[in-house]
């Protein structure tokens, strides 16, 4: 069962660091102690398996990228057809991709995420 959304904020708060780094086999990609728990608790695996395909090809464009999860304004929701967006930047707000989702259950309504080293870690994290 989904953990609800003040939990889950609670939670991201005690990650700092990652001692225990996880890995998506296929991919060769590496995760944190952090991306770990929200996986586990907001039920969203696809979020760091998305996030780290699509960071993982614009790694020749910059060595360090930051992943915005936003979910869209009822406004922005009507107008585009989609409830989220995901924008992928160099860091330096240079957007490098744009995904939208039609629907999604994550429950929360943003989250930033960093890839460099080919890890996807929680900013506190880095």
């Amino acid at each position: 069962m989904k953990a609800q959304v003040n939990e889950i904020k609670q939670g991201l708060q005690h990650f700092h660091g990652s001692e225990t780094i996880f890995q998506i086999p296929l991919l060769r990609i590496r995760y944190t102690n952090g991306l770990k728990y929200l996986a586990e608790a907001a039920e969203c695996f696809w979020l760091i398996t998305d996030a780290s395909v699509i960071a993982q090809n614009l790694m020749n464009q910059s060595e360090f990228i930051t992943i915005d999860f936003k979910r869209l304004s009822e406004d922005k929701q009507d107008f585009t057809g989609y409830e989220a967006e995901i924008i992928y930047t160099d860091g330096n707000d240079n957007i490098l991709e744009k995904h939208g989702y039609r629907t999604t259950d994550f429950p929360l309504d943003e989250l930033r995420l960093f890839f460099v080293n080919n890890t996807l870690m929680l900013p506190s994290e880095y």
